[in-house]
C-alpha cells in the first residue's frame, strides 16, 4: 500500500494530536506567504455569471505582462499547479521521467500512478539516456536549489530530441523572478507551472498558470475543459497582476520577514541550509524531537521522513508571531542543552 504523501498545512492533523483549536496555532509548514495581497471588491455579479471569455482574456494578457513572456506566448489558467502535476503524465505515452530531488513528492506520485518509470536525479548530470521527460522544482522545494537557465534549456533541447519536454515549476520563483524561464518557452519545449496562491498569499484561492508551446497548451485546455477557473479568482488575479505600485511594497515586506526569521534561528543556534524568500530549510541533528515540542506549544512547522535532520519554517505574519518562535525555539533549545 503507498504511504501518503506529507504537506505542509495540515493543521487539523495537528491539532487532533497535540490539542488547542486553530486560531491558536502558528502555522508556518506551508511556504505561503502569511500576507494576502490586498483583494479587489468582487461584486455581486461575479458570483452569480460563469466566468465569461472576457474575463479568462483579459487576465491572460495580465498574467502574459506579469510574467515577461510574448503577447502572443500560450498560457492556460488552471485550478491550482496541482490539477497540472496530475495532467502532465497524461500528455505523452509513459517512459521514463527524471526528476531532480528530493523535491515536491506528488510530481513523482503522479507520474508514477500513470505508468512512468520514475528516477530520482541528484543532479543533472545522473538523467539517464532514456529519459523522455524532466521535472525540476526552480527554486526547489525544500532546499531552494536553483539551476542555471542555460542548463534548463540545453535539458530541454535535449529532452525534446527524445520526443518529450521539460517540466520546469516554479511555485517559489515569483520572488525569485531573475531565475525564471517563463519567457524561454515558446524557444523549447519545456512547460514552466507557475503557482499564484503561494506569493500572493492566497493558496485557497487554487489558481495556477501553465506556461508552454501552443501544441501542449492546446491539449492541456482541452482536458480542462471550459470554466477551470471561477470569475472570482481571475478577477482576483488580474487585479494583483495589475497592480504594480502595490506589488514593489508587498515583495518588499516579504524580504523583510524573511530577514527576521534568519535573524531568529541564528539567535537561537539552528543551521540554515537552504530555502527560499517564503521559506527556510534548517538542519538538526533532533529536528523530529523539536518538531514535537514545537507542536506542543502550537507551533507548526514541516518535518520530513526521508530527511529526519531537516525542518522547513515559513514567514511569520507580524513580529508578535515571530517573537512567539523564537521564545518557543531558546525554551525548547535551551531545555535540550
Amino acid at each position: 500500500m503507498t504511504m501518503p504523501i506529507e504537506h505542509g498545512g495540515a493543521l487539523d492533523r495537528a491539532t487532533a494530536r497535540f490539542g488547542g483549536s486553530a486560531q491558536e496555532w502558528l502555522d508556518l509548514s506551508t511556504g505561503i506567504n502569511p500576507e494576502h495581497f490586498p483583494l479587489p471588491t468582487l461584486g455581486a455579479a461575479i458570483w452569480n455569471r460563469l466566468p465569461d471569455e472576457g474575463l479568462l482574456r483579459r487576465t491572460l494578457a495580465a498574467a502574459r505582462r506579469y510574467y515577461g513572456i510574448v503577447d502572443n506566448a500560450p498560457i492556460v489558467a488552471t485550478p491550482g499547479t496541482q490539477a497540472l502535476i496530475q495532467l502532465l503524465p497524461t500528455l505523452l505515452p509513459p517512459t521514463t521521467v527524471a526528476i531532480l530531488g528530493p523535491t515536491y513528492q506528488e510530481h513523482g506520485a503522479s507520474f508514477a500512478a500513470s505508468g512512468w518509470n520514475v528516477v530520482e536525479c541528484a543532479g543533472l548530470e545522473d538523467i539517464p539516456g532514456t529519459a523522455s521527460v524532466g521535472v525540476i522544482v526552480n527554486p526547489n522545494n525544500p532546499d531552494g536549489r536553483v539551476i542555471a537557465r542555460q542548463d534548463l534549456i540545453r535539458l530541454a533541447q535535449i529532452l525534446g530530441e527524445r520526443g518529450g519536454f521539460l517540466v520546469v515549476d516554479e511555485a517559489f520563483a515569483d520572488a525569485h523572478h531573475q531565475i525564471s524561464v517563463a519567457a524561454d518557452v515558446t524557444s523549447v519545449p519545456m512547460i514552466v507551472l507557475k503557482s499564484f496562491g503561494k506569493f500572493f498569499g492566497l493558496g485557497g484561492l487554487r489558481l495556477g498558470f501553465m506556461l508552454s508551446g501552443a501544441a501542449i497548451a492546446a491539449k492541456v485546455t482541452q482536458r480542462l475543459g471550459p470554466w477551470a477557473v471561477s470569475g472570482p479568482a481571475l478577477t482576483i488575479a488580474s487585479h494583483a497582476f495589475e497592480n504594480r505600485s502595490e506589488l514593489s511594497d508587498f515583495r518588499a515586506r516579504i524580504d523583510l520577514r524573511r530577514l527576521g526569521l534568519s535573524g531568529v534561528l541564528e539567535r537561537s543556534g539552528l543551521s540554515e541550509i537552504g530555502g527560499t524568500a517564503l521559506f527556510s530549510l534548517v538542519q538538526h541533528p533532533g529536528a523530529h524531537a523539536l518538531y514535537d515540542a514545537l507542536c506542543k506549544r502550537h507551533i507548526l512547522v514541516r518535518k520530513f521522513s526521508y530527511a529526519p535532520e531537516w525542518l522547513r519554517i515559513g514567514l511569520a505574519l507580524d513580529d508578535a508571531d515571530l517573537m512567539r518562535l523564537e521564545q518557543a525555539l531558546q525554551d525548547i533549545l535551551r531545555l535540550k542543552n
